[in-house]
């Protein structure tokens, strides 16, 4: 009988995570994916083994990819999501978009959704994590939203812009507290109508929506900030890769 050694660390279990895409340039001729440090770093440090997932439009690879870990990590872009992928058109305000990203990020959030593995999306993730779940966005927080502050922060993003009050007995409160928390803001866009089953966990002084999360699946969260670009100037940002590394071991068991 072999018994594991004293201290050992445990299992690191696979995190899926979404990169970005650029096209060829001039200064660039090759296409090209894309991811910050801070999200792989940010899941290091939580305790998760972090794996970058290419593109395919083939359903049978989406479906081998969610084989293969043990929660999503969905993150954020310069780009906004189709209109029409929750029922509108395009209005003045209305960012670029990256079809093909949306298509492949949206079927893998929808079949690991189907499996209730648990799914973490940050900024543009959570906002497709809302439209996913029958949802729907501002498509420009200036333009639609009377009194809104600004969410499109000009200093460093490693820095926080503004306060969030998270809500009591939420998911997000079991990662960060409740309460009051320093947030930095880098979106134009945020959630309208919320999803089906799906709760705000928190909200910013000019009442846009900063977080929400499903009542039906083990965990599905979204944050409308950034906390893997602030694991050192706000430590507990962690805590939320760190409660989606424990979803992950524990739907793995």
């Amino acid at each position: 009988m072999t018994h594991k050694p004293h201290g050992q660390a445990p299992r690191r279990p696979n995190i899926g995570i979404t990169p970005d895409f650029s096209a060829s340039r001039p200064d660039a001729p090759f296409p090209a994916y894309e991811l910050k440090a801070a999200y792989a770093e940010a899941v290091l440090r939580a305790g998760g083994l972090p794996l970058v997932l290419p593109y395919s439009e083939d359903l049978s690879c989406v479906e081998a990819y969610l084989d293969r870990i043990s929660g999503l990590l969905v993150t954020g872009g310069a780009f906004d999501i189709p209109p029409e992928a929750y029922g509108d058109t395009a209005r003045e305000g209305m960012g670029p978009t990256k079809l093909s990203r949306t298509a492949f990020e949206s079927a893998l959030m929808r079949g690991a959704l189907k499996r209730n593995m648990p799914v973490l999306g940050i900024c543009g993730g959570m906002q497709l994590l809302n439209v996913v779940l029958g949802g729907t966005l501002f498509q420009d927080i200036g333009r639609e939203i009377p009194g809104a502050h600004g969410h499109e922060q000009a200093h460093d993003r490693t820095q926080p812009q503004h306060p969030v009050e998270i809500r009591d007995g939420s998911l997000l409160a079991e990662a960060l507290g409740r309460g009051q928390l320093m947030v930095n803001s880098t979106h134009h866009q945020s959630v309208n109508k919320t999803g089906e089953q799906v709760m705000v966990s928190a909200v910013a002084p000019d009442g846009v929506v900063e977080a929400i999360e499903s009542t039906q699946y083990i965990f599905a969260l979204g944050v409308q900030w950034h906390p893997e670009l602030m694991l050192h100037t706000v430590p507990v940002s962690v805590g939320v890769y760190r409660l989606l590394v424990q979803k992950a071991r524990e739907h793995r068991r």
